[in-house]
């Protein structure tokens, strides 16, 4: 079993920055991709970025430019750097981890989610 430890989120001013961390620790396992999610209440989840352990991270389109994941393959810890933040920004974030187990099983992982709101 793979435990997920979110924190970063919390109030912002629109424009404002906030820095997103997910730990996991647990279960000897492979991650293939970590990954953050937002649900906003009333709206389904969406998948805001992907941070595979190599090569360059891909974007839901509305932050392009302002959001930033990155990967510490060595702490299995991924960040979500957000930046010029919108009211539209405002949701729940969840960090999610997909891993391969000895047997090639895939299972995904989620943290406990963090509240971010963008409001003045």
């Amino acid at each position: 079993q793979v435990q997920l430890v979110e924190s970063g989120g919390g109030l912002v001013q629109p424009g404002g920055s906030l820095r997103l961390s997910c730990a996991a620790s647990g279960s000897r396992v492979s991650i293939l991709t970590m990954n953050w999610y937002r649900q906003a209440p009333g709206k389904q989840r969406e998948l805001v970025a992907i941070i595979a352990s190599s090569g360059s991270p891909v974007y839901q389109d509305s932050v392009k430019g302002r959001f930033t994941a990155s990967r510490d393959n060595a702490k299995n810890t991924v960040y979500l750097q957000m930046n010029s933040l919108k009211p539209e920004d405002t949701a729940v974030y969840y960090c999610n981890v997909r891993t391969l187990s000895g047997d090639l099983t895939v299972r995904d992982y989620w943290g406990q989610g963090t509240q971010v709101t963008v409001s003045s």
